[in-house]
């Protein structure tokens, strides 16, 4: 083994560098910069040992703490070291006193194996850094997600406890600047999970940096248990340690348990715990929305019932009641609180238990917390609460979860072998996106994914084309869950028809930003803040959300066969969507081509041309090349059906042998922009806008990601430019593959030679600022696809940190991008791994990065269960039932239960 050695000093780190089966050791210092954070000095860590194999390290002088063995001591602060170069290094650290009987290597593999199950924050942070390690922190069921706030903390700048649940949203209008405006948010709810203590009667304790000495968070990816651990000095010199555990229930998705260990560690006296729902919230994640009147909920009514306190409320405009309720039992005996102690006494309802402690012995509460809504249940809301408060315990809460994640992992984990950041970041990106919307597969929720998940407010909770990057992941773990989120899409396909018809179209257009009924929610115009003036916004003219709805019922009919969904309700919304396309597309009898005209596509820096009068742009590239394979797709489904199936839905949805004939005609002769390079334009006319000087852009303002607000700084328009936010004339090579692509391309008229995906690839590399999170996934996976492995790579690992370290300067505090966490999972196995589960016949076809040694996981496709071990070399895959799959061209036929390698 190769090892580094770590002592720390005040001033400095020596480091000392021996593999085990070498003599020669060498030695670093490195000094540190006063004027530099502590992780910033570390940074140079990193350099001292380039060009060197590095296993595992270990700490010479840890301190002793019961959350962490390599918390360090640096000039009077403390920071975890073994977390921080774990992070930097991607190698495990012990210290030496945690090494014991074992030795080093099985300190290390044990180390290594906890942080790929754990997400840990060490020490106290502030703004939107703390606010973004609460939004990864995160607990839910996909019926409520409760960020991972501290129990002790109230809504404030550094910390904010905000809690939701699926689909419930509220519309206010607000008048700014002469204008009113509506907008519509996803509910931020009474504060349930607020519980603290006091010494001796004092006031009830508050996060405050003076009186906390360590703060430890450890998100259990294996269970779903999020622990805090505070040590406590008060300014009455006494101390405590505070532990925290949270926990969302998958069985019973109406509760979630707190667990509460209080220890004096210095003194014997009294202890309370008090215990509020706190209905005094507002809406207030999102600094840019404060302007709006964010307040949504009215509280009601509170209540007592023996032991438990309950909340009831309503929103104030779309009147959906709400009732929560928890019950605070363990040690000592309770007490009635006066009003006069809290603020706000009629918005809150409150508990409180008294008890005698002794020192060094540990104290434990537990406060169960039940939510119940009129969207979801019928009934007496609060009857439902009360009954369910007195069923709830935390060791059931802790059953149920444990069993949920025990199960879902043994389906669900990727396996990465030799890169412990990709793998704890793999399993990260997973925990996110089940406990986002789990609880939506019962079918009794009428909600979908949102962009952001049920841990912030950003985007205002709102509904939008991400979910076609998560969808694939769900189905093939859990095709049930993806049905039901199609149905969120299907029962607001009498929306749609109506949006489309009042913007004079046949057929269904589905909304940009969609929410309660499905009408759009993206706004027409925006206050520009420098200005004071009202700015039109153009986002809605996004019509591919309609395509990428439609990709959605294709592709999980596909990997699923669901053959019922299609025939009740997927070709009844194919259609009415492809007739909206249908009417949206103009013949030109000139160049005898059709014309989709007044659109955006995904790039979002383009929204209309300079100097015009007309809005949107005329054949986005992806745009039509994606309606072109959505009509072909419609004329072969169509073949599978019965007689009686194209009867019903045609009739339905007024589809005729016209229709099919226009479809015909549409998708042999939409129009795109080819240059003379075999540069497929993102836009007709988008090679005659000049380019820009992005060298120059980058020496002055350093992140350009965000050049449409650089430009507009500037008194120009990013309109002018050939600048893109993200992937656009190139993402339909993500959402289907070269071949197709090219397949599509030559239907049109517009065949592609050879090498020409590499040429585009770098054409639009020089012109994109990757402005979004899901840009470099999709360039991930398109560089993958050119055979450049070394960009991918680079492209993969900025998007699957993104949120982790918040690359977006606070982004991730509004709430984590789950776009990005399912597009990044599923390129691991899609591009990476090789296995197309997106194809008509499963084939299999490995890119491994150089830095994987091994891929493992599991998927389910078309009924069948299959296993995969991919490495450099070698491909095992296994199956349940017979099957027949192609491998690197080569037709592979399996017999159940019987794995088959093969070598490449």
């Amino acid at each position: 083994m190769k090892l580094i050695t770590l002592h720390v000093l005040d001033d400095s780190l020596e480091v000392n560098y021996q593999p085990t089966d070498s003599p020669t050791q060498r030695q670093f210092i490195i000094t540190y910069n006063p004027e530099q954070p502590i992780g910033e000095n570390l940074e140079n860590l990193r350099t001292k040992l380039a060009g060197l194999d590095v296993d595992g390290g270990i700490v010479d002088n840890a301190l002793s703490y019961p959350f962490s063995d390599t918390v360090v001591g640096i000039n009077h602060q403390r920071i975890d070291i073994g977390l921080a170069i774990a992070n930097m290094l991607n190698i495990p650290v012990v210290s030496r006193q945690s090494i014991g009987k074992a030795g080093v290597k099985a300190a290390l593999d044990a180390k290594r194996e906890y942080l790929t199950w754990h997400l840990d924050y060490y020490g106290q942070y502030q703004g939107k850094r703390n606010y973004g390690q609460e939004a990864m922190l995160t607990i839910g069921n996909g019926f409520f997600g409760l960020r991972g706030a501290y129990t002790e903390s109230h809504a404030d700048q550094d910390n904010y406890p905000g809690m939701y649940t699926a689909g419930l949203y509220d519309q206010l209008t607000t008048n700014l600047n002469g204008r009113n405006v509506k907008n519509e948010d996803l509910v931020n709810l009474p504060n349930a999970q607020a519980l603290s203590f006091g010494v001796d009667h004092q006031s009830p304790f508050q996060i405050k940096a003076a009186d906390i000495q360590d703060i430890y968070r450890s998100l259990d990816l294996h269970t779903g248990v999020l622990t805090t651990t505070m040590l406590v000095q008060l300014s009455t010199g006494h101390s405590l340690k505070v532990e925290t555990k949270k926990i969302a229930d998958f069985k019973n998705w109406h509760r979630l348990g707190i667990q509460y260990r209080i220890t004096p560690l210095n003194f014997s006296g009294t202890v309370q715990v008090y215990s509020a729902i706190d209905g005094n919230v507002i809406n207030d994640n999102v600094e840019r929305y404060r302007a709006f009147d964010q307040h949504h909920i009215q509280v009601t009514g509170t209540s007592q019932n023996d032991d438990a306190i309950f909340l009831e409320g309503q929103t104030r405009s779309s009147k959906v009641d709400v009732v929560l309720g928890s019950r605070l039992t363990g040690d000592g005996h309770a007490l009635s609180l006066p009003d006069t102690q809290f603020p706000h006494a009629d918005q809150q309802a409150r508990q409180m238990r008294t008890l005698d402690v002794q020192a060094n012995q540990t104290y434990t509460f537990e406060k169960n917390i039940v939510l119940f809504t009129s969207r979801e249940t019928d009934g007496n809301l609060l009857d439902h609460a009360a009954k369910e408060s007195q069923l709830a315990s935390f060791r059931d809460t802790l059953s149920s979860s444990t069993q949920y994640w025990q199960d879902r992992w043994d389906d669900l984990d990727i396996q990465i072998d030799r890169d412990m950041t990709s793998q704890k970041l793999m399993r990260v990106n997973l925990y996110h996106l089940f406990s986002a919307v789990q609880a939506i597969s019962s079918g009794k929720i009428d909600a979908s994914i949102n962009a952001r998940g049920l841990d912030g407010e950003a985007y205002r909770g709102h509904v939008f084309w991400d979910e076609m990057f998560d969808l694939p992941v769900f189905t093939l773990h859990d095709p049930q869950l993806t049905r039901q989120l199609l149905m969120y899409r299907y029962r607001r396909l009498p929306a749609a028809k109506e949006n489309a018809a009042a913007a004079g179209f046949d057929g269904a257009m589905f909304p940009w930003q969609s929410g309660t009924t499905g009408d759009e929610q993206s706004q027409t115009v925006h206050l520009n803040p420098l200005t004071n003036t009202w700015d039109p916004d153009y986002s809605s003219l996004q019509r591919h959300v309609s395509l990428a709805i439609a990709y959605n019922v294709i592709m999980y009919c596909r990997i699923a066969g669901d053959q019922d969904f299609m025939q009740k309700y997927g070709l009844e919304m194919i259609q009415e969507i492809s007739k909206f396309w249908i009417s949206k597309a103009k013949y030109d009898r000139k160049t005898k081509r059709y014309t989709i005209d007044e659109v955006m596509g995904p790039d979002e820096f383009h929204e209309n041309y300079p100097n015009a009068s007309s809005t949107g742009l005329a054949n986005n590239a992806y745009t039509n090349i994606m309606v072109t394979w959505l009509f072909n797709q419609l004329t072969a489904i169509r073949q599978d059906q019965s007689v009686a199936t194209l009867k019903a839905v045609d009739t339905k949805t007024d589809f005729t042998a016209a229709s099919l004939k226009q479809i015909d005609e549409i998708r042999h002769h939409l129009k795109l922009d080819l240059n003379d390079d075999a540069i497929i334009g993102q836009f007709e006319g988008y090679f005659k806008l000049p380019t820009l000087d992005f060298q120059k852009y980058r020496a002055k303002y350093g992140d350009i990601s965000r050049m449409d607000r650089i430009l507009k700084a500037e008194g120009k328009s990013p309109d002018t430019y050939q600048v893109a936010k993200q992937a656009d004339a190139l993402m339909a090579f993500y959402s289907l593959d070269a071949e197709e692509v090219k397949s599509l391309m030559a239907q049109l008229g517009y065949p592609l030679p050879e090498g020409a995906l590499l040429k585009n690839l770098q054409f639009y590399l020089d012109r994109t600022t990757h402005g979004s999170t899901l840009s470099r996934v999709v360039y991930a996976a398109l560089t993958a696809m050119a055979g450049n492995m070394d960009q991918s790579w680079q492209f993969f690992s900025q998007a699957l940190l993104s949120d982790y370290y918040d690359i977006q300067g606070g982004t991730t505090a509004e709430g984590i991008h789950l776009g990005v966490m399912g597009a990044v999972t599923f390129l691991a196995t899609r591009y990476y791994a090789g296995v197309d589960s997106l194809a008509t016949e499963l084939t299999i076809t490995p890119h491994l990065p150089y830095k994987w040694h091994e891929i493992a996981f599991k998927q389910q496709i078309r009924g069948i269960r299959y296993s995969f071990t991919i490495n450099h070399h070698q491909i095992t895959v296994s199956a349940d039932h017979a099957a027949t799959l192609t491998v690197m061209t080569k037709a592979v036929t399996l017999t159940p239960n019987k794995p088959v390698t093969i070598t490449y």
